[in-house]
């Protein structure tokens, strides 16, 4: 019998699943298989109603990867930025450019991927990246792979989606006081009230305040967050709830940028101390500054109709001082550069489903039709100097030696730059549950997006549509092994055009097809997944003589193995590893390579014990391991390759409830200290060192 490879059967799939889709009218869905309030007693199906999933579905109902990180989890972890709470997710690479303390970084099954908080989009459009306060989240949903049905225009990556925290059914409050290394001092408060007798209006109020010295000397950031929330039960039918956000950042930025001689590669000078910081302490600076207002409505017809809008205005404001190192791999004395950001942005974004639900005599039904509006825009004083070597005037630094001050202000250098996108989508699905073993979706959206960019005296105009199908189908057995099988699409816009051809870039066009299974055994209390990907990112850009045209494909085949179960009553184990093969095209006529940064093998495991059974009530000893595997990068010049050896890290934490109220927790991440090569691409990054987290809380 001839055997199928697996880029012949993602092909074999696309052609199956492409026509039929075509003859439907529908979207999303992504339900999940969830990590999500495990407890002792049972491991339930569970309903995941978050924003980001749109339509109501038990987790082990979806044919697609989905990972939910849930406020228990969170509590455990005490993550301080997004990507510090995706460590430990299978398919997701945190933290390849190493601790930056203004900005997360995460890539999912070797992709870029958007963010989104309560089901709307956060731009992250170059410096102006808008950063979450994990305080303020209830859950975070990570959405693997092309996911233009959801949401229209975004990375083949997939969708990280933050929850915001909101009034609850429950009066009461909790305050935070945290210590750790690295000069780390924080204060939270977190307080749920009802306005009137029944409870059917209902007020939160989060708020925090920290500071924190960065991984390199002399960087530093201290915030301040504010986040209150309203919850109105208008009707049994009919709710309203109001979500406001502020978030203010203050401090020195974390350049990571690092040679490669001296990191990845010996050198009679010794190792570079990951501390050291090759840009100006005295005039680098990061002020960002985010506003978020929000209200989420939802209405209720009958028993078959239901009507919800989500709608959220975003607004940064930003000021960038950043001077930074470039690569080498021969010298200790390195050119540098400086960026220069002074602006604002605001975007604007509105999403309305219908949704209908209903059953026939063999059938379960879930129409899903919506409307979606988005826009951005960014108002910019932007600078760049690329230092002595590139006709700028930032002077050369040791990097063993560092002396700080040759540089020259490129505040009034600054040029305006304004850049606007807007989005229309309409998408539609319909979900199918026959006899109750088989589920098919199938969805379909349009999008059309109009960008301009006028930066100086340039200016381009460029408008694209899209159409993007899903579909899905999935059986249900008795023994709980549900085999899957899906198909997803995904789209980019470039805001600037082909030299090559004088026209505007094609939209990056993404495709998925994934396989696998979600099983759920009678015989042990837990959940495991499997799922095997194929994405490709057509219209890719390649270099053709230091031109970039359209030309070529990215690829990434993996699989992924994902597990929670308890081992006793006592133990809960999570363990997963993820394979990824991530191919570029790094100019036209050559064949693929492997793309810098991603690891072809990441594993991690988390172990949970709680010592209660043996008398020592709320007390929870927590370990874990994450293992990154190899990984490639490039020389600075471009001409050769560099490789950056595996890494395994620990990480340990315990709690103890002192009292009902009282509760100490102790978080220790990479436990050994280890110093090592986080990735490297055209520069290397150390990855984070020892951090040490104390926390008291009290609760009433």
């Amino acid at each position: 019998m001839t055997s199928l490879s697996p880029t012949l059967l993602s092909k074999a799939i696309t052609r199956t699943f492409r026509p039929t889709l075509g003859l439907s009218f529908a979207l999303f869905a992504l339900p999940t298989f969830a990590e999500d309030n495990v407890n002792s007693d049972q491991l339930d199906t569970i309903t995941v109603t978050a924003s980001a999933l749109k339509v109501e579905t038990p987790l082990a109902e979806t044919p697609r990867s989905v990972s939910v990180i849930d406020q228990d989890q969170l509590s455990i972890q005490q993550p301080t930025k997004l990507d510090e709470a995706l460590r430990y997710q299978p398919g997701v690479m945190t933290q390849p450019y190493g601790s930056d303390n203004d900005t997360d970084w995460f890539k999912i099954r070797g992709f870029d991927a958007a963010t989104y908080l309560d089901g709307n989009r956060l731009y992250n459009v170059g410096y102006y990246t808008w950063t979450l306060e994990p305080f303020g989240l209830e859950q975070i949903e990570v959405l693997k792979g092309p996911s233009a049905i959801l949401y229209g225009e975004a990375p083949p990556g997939g969708v990280v989606n933050a929850v915001s925290k909101r009034p609850g059914y429950t009066e009461g409050g909790l305050v935070q006081l945290q210590v750790g290394n690295n000069n780390q001092q924080q204060i939270g408060v977190d307080v749920t009230s009802f306005v009137d007798d029944d409870g059917d209006v209902r007020f939160r109020l989060v708020g925090m305040m920290s500071e924190r010295d960065g991984m390199l000397d002399d960087t530093d950031t201290n915030r301040v967050y504010l986040a209150p929330s309203l919850a109105w039960d208008i009707s049994p039918d009919t709710s309203l709830t109001f979500l406001v956000s502020y978030k203010q950042d203050d401090g020195v930025p974390t350049n990571p940028f690092k040679p490669a001689y001296g990191t990845l590669i010996d050198t009679p000078e010794g190792k570079l101390d990951p501390s050291t910081n090759l840009g100006e302490p005295g005039y680098d600076k990061n002020e960002n500054t985010q506003l978020s207002i929000a209200y989420e409505f939802e209405h209720h017809f009958n028993d078959v109709w239901q009507f919800k809008q989500n709608t959220r205005y975003a607004h940064t404001d930003l000021l960038l001082r950043s001077t930074y190192a470039f690569g080498s791999e021969t010298s200790s004395d390195l050119a540098r550069g400086i960026v220069y950001r002074d602006g604002t942005t605001d975007s604007y974004s509105m999403d309305n489903q219908a949704i209908a639900n209903w059953s026939t005599a063999r059938t379960e039904n879930t129409f899903l039709f919506g409307v979606d509006l988005q826009r951005y825009s960014n108002d910019s004083m932007e600078a760049d100097d690329w230092g002595t070597g590139f006709g700028g005037t930032t002077g050369n630094i040791n990097s063993f030696n560092p002396v700080y001050g040759n540089y020259q202000p490129i505040d009034d250098r600054a040029t305006p730059v304004d850049i606007t996108k807007g989005q229309a989508g309409f998408y539609a699905q319909q979900q199918v549950k026959l006899d109750q073993k088989w589920i098919v979706k199938v969805g379909g959206r349009y999008d059309i997006v109009r960008l301009e960019n006028e930066s100086g005296s340039a200016k381009e105009d460029i408008h694209n549509t899209n159409f993007a199908l899903s579909g899905g189908l999935m059986y249900v057995s008795d023994f709980g092994l549900t085999p899957y099988i899906s198909y997803d699409e995904s789209f980019e816009v470039i805001a600037s055009i082909d030299p090559t051809t004088g026209n505007a870039y094609k939209p990056l066009e993404g495709q998925q097809t994934e396989a696998g299974f979600k099983y759920e055994p009678s015989f042990i209390n837990g959940y495991f997944n499997l799922a095997w990907f194929d994405i490709t990112q057509k219209n890719g850009l390649v270099t053709t003589q230091s031109v970039a045209t359209q030309s070529g494909e990215l690829t990434s085949q993996g699989v992924e193995l994902d597990a929670t179960f308890y081992v006793t009553d006592a133990l809960l184990a999570r363990a997963n590893y993820t394979y990824t093969d991530a191919k570029t095209d790094m100019s036209a006529g050559t064949d693929p390579i492997r793309t810098p940064l991603i690891p072809r093998n990441m594993a991690s495991t988390w172990l949970e014990y709680d010592f209660s059974h043996l008398g020592l009530d709320s007390f929870i000893v927590g370990a874990g391991a994450r293992y990154m595997g190899s990984s490639v990068g490039h020389t600075s010049d471009g001409a050769g390759t560099l490789n950056v050896p595996s890494v395994t890290l620990f990480d340990a934490m315990a709690r103890y409830d002192i009292t009902p109220k009282w509760r100490a927790q102790v978080n220790v991440n990479n436990l050994t200290n280890k110093e090592y090569v986080a990735s490297c691409d055209y520069y290397c990054y150390y990855g984070e060192e020892m951090t040490t987290t104390a926390t008291l809380n009290y609760r009433w």
